[in-house]
């Protein structure tokens, strides 16, 4: 009876941490149309829409060769996610702007979302990971 109670036991304890571990992924992104390799591209990820262009989650710096380059993303909870990047070509570890706030320096967002009169919105720069994820983005 006792061995019946410690399998059942053992068997119920295995079953609650496979539904309360949470699988992890990887988002791989490849930037694109940079116009040289002056500079690192910095790459952020967001998991809220109020946190948008404000907060990330997680931020890379990554080198561009070859006016390419890619960021990776590891354990990556499934969820909504959006990504934004600017290519800081003078490297003085900023996103240089013009006037009213306009960038400067190359951008580029996931779903290579565009913002009308203002910043990309959230809802257009989103995207789903519920397995690993590879995305391409434009820098303009």
């Amino acid at each position: 009876m006792q061995r019946i109670i410690l399998l059942a036991s053992l068997f119920l304890f295995s079953f609650i941490q496979k539904v309360t571990a949470q699988e992890t992924h990887t988002i791989t992104v490849e930037f694109n149309g940079m116009e040289s390799d002056k500079g690192n591209l910095y790459v952020a990820l967001y998991d809220k829409e109020k946190d948008f262009l404000k907060k990330s989650i997680k931020g890379e710096i990554v080198k561009i060769t070859d006016k390419k380059a890619t960021a990776v993303f590891k354990n990556i909870p499934e969820g909504e996610y959006a990504i934004s990047a600017f290519h800081d070509e003078n490297d003085n570890k900023k996103m240089d702007t013009k006037i009213f706030g306009i960038p400067k320096e190359p951008i580029g967002m996931s779903n290579d979302a565009k913002g009308f009169m203002g910043p990309p919105k959230y809802k257009d720069a989103k995207f789903a990971v519920k397995g690993d994820v590879s995305l391409k983005i434009k820098m303009n």
